[in-house]
């Protein structure tokens, strides 16, 4: 039980900082999520710090690693939000915006998880 309400403090908090994220960098003009963006990237190179640090110092325990990596990250990124703003440059026919978005999410994402791991070495 106690496993279960770290996942649900961390993903609460991660939530909260992806909504006001994306409420302030969102654009409405022009239709491009940075926000999601910002916090997607952001939140693969904290995991990537977190989990590297974890691994390399087993200072972290599993409740920590829980409340950080899988609640807090897990809540602070958004798989689903990606997909429907995805959707909506699809529905729009923004082809371009729709292959920049998911290639650089994607790309910048992994590297970011594979840097946050190399920063903590």
């Amino acid at each position: 039980m106690k496993q279960l309400l770290l996942v649900f403090l961390g993903g609460g908090f991660g939530s909260v900082l992806r909504y006001i994220i994306g409420k302030y960098l969102n654009s409405t003009e022009n239709g491009i999520p940075y926000g999601t963006f910002l916090a997607n990237i952001l939140g693969s190179l904290l995991i990537g710090c977190i989990l590297g640090y974890a691994l390399k110092n087993n200072t972290l325990s599993s409740n920590q690693t829980l409340l950080l990596a899988t609640g807090f990250c897990g809540g602070f990124t958004t798989f689903s939000t990606f997909a429907y703003e995805n959707h909506l440059f699809l529905k729009t026919g923004d082809f371009t915006s729709f292959a920049i978005y998911t290639i650089a999410s994607f790309v910048l994402g992994f590297l970011a998880v594979f840097f946050g791991m190399f920063l903590v070495k």
